[in-house]
């Protein structure tokens, strides 16, 4: 198993703590069980290696991050640099082709796309053993994460899961509407609709 942490972003979310050269995930504000800072990057990092999800981690990064997750990570973390930043789509199609290209990834091998700085539990990544289970298990060849909504947000993006539930909790897609107005959000809440967990 690949797993694929995607890093990005311009660092507008915690100004003036994060700017373009510093973002949010390399931020060392939060306590890590020994007692120092971590950032979010190291938190996820951390996490990855305390569940059950074995596998070989790589992170796809703009040219302006790169240096510092090497100085928060280690060098034995493979690192996918962008020649632009280009938005989710092209930096997961890159760090793919650096799959299967550099790194001789067999094509059934699952990976794992997912941001590099959830703040989340355990339980969190118990959802994403699940998740590759699905795919082991063949229940569907692409699987998504879905957080049910608490309030209608303009923030994320919406997954409309068809009736047909597969099996261990896994839906059909329905559709997908991509961050909509707040009253659309409001109409798509009454459809018991997921906000797009983006793994």
């Amino acid at each position: 198993m690949q797993i694929l942490l995607l890093s990005g972003g311009s660092g507008k979310r915690l100004w003036p703590l994060s700017n373009n050269s510093r973002s949010k995930q390399f931020i060392k504000l939060l306590n890590s069980p020994d007692g120092q800072k971590e950032s979010m990057v190291q938190r996820v990092i951390r996490q990855l290696g305390e569940s059950d999800l074995k596998g070989h981690v790589t992170v796809a990064t703009s040219l302006s991050q790169a240096d510092v997750i090497y100085n928060q990570l280690g060098e034995y973390i493979d690192v996918v640099v962008e020649p632009e930043r280009r938005d989710t789509f092209p930096a997961i199609a890159l760090a793919a082709s650096y799959l299967k290209y550099e790194k001789s990834c067999a094509d059934e091998e699952v990976v794992v796309v997912m941001p590099c700085d959830p703040f989340t539990e355990a339980g969190y990544f118990k959802v994403i053993e699940q998740m590759v289970h699905a795919v082991d298990d063949n229940v569907a060849d692409l699987v998504l994460m879905g957080i049910t909504p608490t309030y209608p947000s303009a923030k994320y993006g919406y997954v409309v899961p068809d009736e047909l539930k597969l099996k261990g909790g896994i839906f059909s897609v329905k559709r997908f509407t991509e961050k909509p107005n707040v009253a659309t959000a409001e109409y798509l809440i009454k459809e018991n609709v997921f906000w797009n967990g983006g793994v």
